[in-house]
């Protein structure tokens, strides 16, 4: 067990809740990742999702790795690998009794955590209320508020827009025009030009509306639907796209905060 003797159990293994996990594991919690047996990421090369499909994975030094059950995630613990299960409904909440419940998924509504679920349940995002379905809500909109915790009420409306990068915000995200199979013709890290093709869904072309770099990239072959985001582009030069990005830590911080400020009047 790690040295809080805690465990943290986060709905979702994306970048973002890939951030959050990140922020837990080096504070010392032991972490659980729930997910599902197809996850539709983006931010491939940050995301702990990908343990589902590759059996392991590791983010910036920390590895990752899929669970075959609850035992079997247990004894990574000991190993020093967060363990990730596929588990749609994360109903290992309801056989694991974790003290910390953080849902990461994203999904702008509640899928169905409580505030009973754990002694500390907190949900990222808006679809959440503080003192109501939650205990604590993180904001994750880009800005003054990123990463801040909320004890009461919820986290900024969803607009459907990204935030704003180098001048950006919707033009950035790729999305599938048609429902079907996604080929990929470029890789993540590449650069691309306006109007390059990136990737085609059922043979039909989707292409780059700016110039930058191809930050994330869904897994070839997936299955995805018609509006799906399927790749993202950074106007940037420099960006990095193997590193976990200042959003998902701004974020991993809130949840972090949250929690030791739990653990300091839980141990009062």
């Amino acid at each position: 067990m790690g040295k809080l003797g805690m465990i943290t159990l986060i709905k979702g293994a994306d970048d973002l809740a890939t951030g959050v996990a990140y922020r837990l594991y080096k504070c010392g919690l032991d972490v659980i990742m729930t997910e599902t047996g197809n996850p539709l990421v983006v931010r491939r090369k940050v995301a702990f999702a990908e343990a589902v499909q590759d059996g392991t994975v590791t983010v910036e030094g920390i590895k990752a790795s899929l669970a075959s059950s609850i035992e079997n995630a247990l004894a990574m613990f000991d190993e020093g690998i967060i363990p990730v299960l596929i588990d749609p409904e994360a109903k290992t909440v309801e056989e694991l009794y974790p003290q910390i419940v953080v849902d990461a998924r994203m999904a702008k509504r509640n899928l169905g955590t409580t505030i009973e679920d754990a002694a500390l349940v907190i949900g990222l995002g808006p679809g959440f209320e503080a003192g109501i379905d939650v205990h604590a809500v993180i904001e994750t909109c880009r800005g003054h508020r990123l990463g801040r915790v909320i004890y009461s009420g919820g986290a900024i409306p969803n607009t459907g827009v990204p935030g704003d990068i180098g001048g950006y915000t919707v033009e950035r995200m790729i999305k599938a025009p048609v429902e079907g199979i996604v080929t990929n013709v470029r890789s993540i890290g590449e650069a691309v030009k306006k109007g390059d093709i990136v990737a085609t869904v059922d043979s039909t072309p989707v292409r780059s509306k700016i110039a930058g770099v191809v930050r994330g990239m869904v897994r070839e072959g997936i299955s995805v639907p018609k509006g799906a985001r399927i790749a993202n582009i950074d106007p940037r030069k420099d960006i990095e796209c193997d590193i976990i990005s200042d959003r998902a830590l701004s974020i991993g911080g809130g949840v972090l905060e949250a929690v030791f400020s739990f653990v300091a009047n839980y141990e009062q």
